[in-house]
């Protein structure tokens, strides 16, 4: 019975955590991806498991015929499509392809994606920023990948993106958080902001480290698409953000140079 309650209060604290998008609730912070997997199966059943709401897609992936299998057919409908612009190497390729986005899924959502470096696949922050400033003015709701640096963070949200999306290592790279003092930073400087932590993620480690630094959700794909059991994985992740997010509402103790005894020994007897 005691086991029995104890997993209703958490259920109730995760179902009370809501996280607010764009005028959309949802109770998963775990965004998942759509590329890599080995069969439209197996993403079907990582996606169930990893409980998530959301779904990114990169529009270039997308059969725009309609006349043969798609992994758009293995999507549920309850989630909601976040397009990408994967694959795009200068705000113009971006916008084009947002554009075609919103025709062919019906949505003005887009996860923008400039791409700087075919080898390390780094963001274009400048080309990012002229892209978000046009696709904001014509109605989409752009949440843009960029490199993890606040004064960009600042002018992304500045022109009305609804949130930011710094990377915690190259997309694919599975390195974790690298520059934990930079996420940080940005969540301290911008409070009030939506942070979404993309790319780098690979163990479930990582998934809580970067939750613990105050980040309100997380988009992954290849930690759980490459994984050697996807839903395994999956699973694995998303009970690692629900772990570091409320680490982070928790409030950590401080870190001390020296030691603290956890039995303090005023008052004791002699």
């Amino acid at each position: 019975m005691a086991i029995q309650n104890l997993k209703s209060e958490i259920e109730n604290i995760f179902m009370n955590d809501l996280f607010n998008l764009a005028g959309k609730t949802f109770t998963s912070r775990l965004i998942i991806g759509t590329g890599k997997y080995r069969s439209h199966y197996e993403m079907q059943q990582a996606h169930k498991a990893s409980g998530a709401e959301m779904v990114t897609v990169a529009v270039n992936r997308v059969p725009l015929d309609g006349k043969t299998e798609s992994f758009l057919d293995y999507l549920s409908p309850e989630m909601q499509i976040l397009p990408n612009t994967a694959g795009c190497y200068d705000a113009e390729h971006a916008i084009r392809t947002a554009r075609l986005a919103r025709e062919a899924l019906e949505t003005d959502w887009i996860k923008l994606e400039v791409i700087g470096d075919k080898i390390t696949l780094l963001p274009d922050n400048e080309q990012t920023l002229e892209a978000a400033r046009i696709l904001v003015k014509e109605g989409f709701i752009v949440l843009p990948y960029f490199s993890d640096d606040l004064i960009m963070a600042k002018k992304l949200l500045d022109i009305g993106c609804p949130a930011v999306m710094p990377l915690a290592a190259p997309i694919g790279s599975g390195l974790g958080v690298q520059n934990p003092a930079n996420l940080k930073i940005m969540r301290e400087q911008l409070p009030d902001a939506t942070i979404i932590i993309d790319a780098g993620v690979g163990v479930p480690s990582d998934a809580a480290i970067a939750m613990e630094l105050g980040a309100d959700a997380i988009l992954m794909n290849t930690a759980i698409a490459e994984a050697r059991d996807a839903a395994q994985m999956a699973i694995a992740m998303k009970l690692a953000v629900q772990a570091g997010r409320l680490a982070y509402l928790s409030g950590r103790m401080p870190k001390r140079l020296y030691a603290s005894a956890s039995s303090p020994i005023e008052g004791a007897i002699k």
